[in-house]
């Protein structure tokens, strides 16, 4: 099978990460007798440095001619960094986000899994994470608060901010969609979570919810309120398969998960549009203090890979191979210094990266 990936470095770490989950894919196509044929882009500050802008229209083009994307991590200190001194629309992340706009990718998966490896880094009760969790939360990407009608006024000398939620069914339903077809890789459980018991837009989410969770009959449907849900997951995230959520309680919910795992170096996501088209990062961010000393841990961009080629390509065999490979190198106690831990072997970024194509070569 030809793959065509479009990879964009980025800045920080982004190179780094990037390189190693490029060895990483080439070991599983050499296994597996596929082609893989890259093209790297600029995005964020590296192309603001080259170009004047945080993204091209040439780089979008190359965008959407790939079957996929796999990006690093973009932007820098914000304290220090002369990119942050221009306007918002000028700046690293809004490259990202034009980005998603012009790929319609309404999708996005943040996985949250619990490594049995790496259980003492996990911040919950023993009793909690010796039971392990496995989710995927799915969060409306391109909708709700964030996209709605926003302006600052002031009336009567009082500033009054309004920020608008909206959602129409047609945009509930493509996100419940791919929730519903996820569950079917996965354990076949979608829990939807909204504020159904406020807001209108929750009513109508769980509606429409509902109306596709009838063609899925052998996926198992539970709503779920977003308090609740929030200590859910710090009390019993075993329960959870797939978490189905907009955008703002997708944003607040997923970043909690990543927390629960222990280390957000080992969390990927992937960002879908209505085909099979994905653009697939690491969750965390470009750690530009340590960039280029060889030290960033991999696995989030490698992982972010095998998703891609679970999601894009239907490749999970391959995906399999991926993880199992993760799996294998840290049980045998290699580890990189964001997840070091005594009696354990510290290794830099290539090293790690090293470790994982030998597990798949073997």
């Amino acid at each position: 099978m030809r793959l065509n990936i479009t990879c964009i470095p980025g800045d920080g770490i982004g190179p780094e990460i990037v390189t190693q989950a490029k060895a990483v894919l080439n070991a599983v196509a050499d296994r597996f007798g596929h082609e893989l044929h890259y093209t790297d882009i600029l995005m964020g500050g590296a192309s603001i440095d080259a170009c004047g802008e945080p993204l091209t229209d040439d780089a979008i083009a190359q965008a959407k001619a790939a079957d996929a994307v796999l990006m690093g991590s973009i932007g820098g200190n914000t304290s220090t960094s002369p990119w942050y001194q221009l306007p918002p629309d000028k700046r690293p992340e809004a490259g990202l986000l034009r980005l998603r706009k012009s790929l319609n990718l309404f999708t996005n998966l943040r996985p949250a899994f619990l490594y049995q490896e790496l259980r003492a880094a996990c911040p919950l009760k023993e009793e909690i994470s010796v039971a392990g969790f496995d989710i995927m939360i799915m969060r409306e990407l391109t909708g709700g608060l964030y996209f709605g009608e926003r302006k600052t006024v002031v009336e009567n000398g009082v500033r009054k901010a309004v920020d608008t939620l909206t959602y129409d069914e047609n945009e509930i339903r493509r996100i419940a969609v791919k929730g519903f077809d996820i569950a079917c890789k996965r354990k076949g459980k979608v829990t939807s979570v909204d504020k159904a018991n406020v807001l209108d837009s929750s009513r109508l989410w769980r509606k429409v919810v509902e109306e596709v969770a009838a063609d899925y009959p052998d996926v198992t449907l539970e709503h779920m309120l977003v308090d609740n849900c929030a200590m859910q997951l710090v009390k019993n995230p075993a329960q959870f398969d797939v978490i189905l959520t907009e955008n703002m309680f997708g944003d607040i919910l997923s970043d909690e998960a990543s927390m629960v795992t222990g280390s957000i170096g080992m969390l990927p996501s992937a960002s879908l549009n209505e085909t099979k088209f994905g653009l697939y990062e690491p969750s965390h961010g470009s750690a530009p203090d340590i960039a280029g000393l060889d030290i960033a841990n991999p696995i989030a961009t490698v992982l972010s890979a095998a998703m891609m080629l679970r999601y894009s390509f239907d490749l999970d065999r391959e995906a399999d191979v991926i993880e199992t490979a993760v799996q294998t190198v840290l049980r045998d106690g290699y580890r990189t210094v964001d997840i070091m831990s005594p009696g354990c072997t510290q290794v830099g970024c290539s090293e790690m990266g090293a470790l994982l194509v030998k597990r798949i070569s073997e």
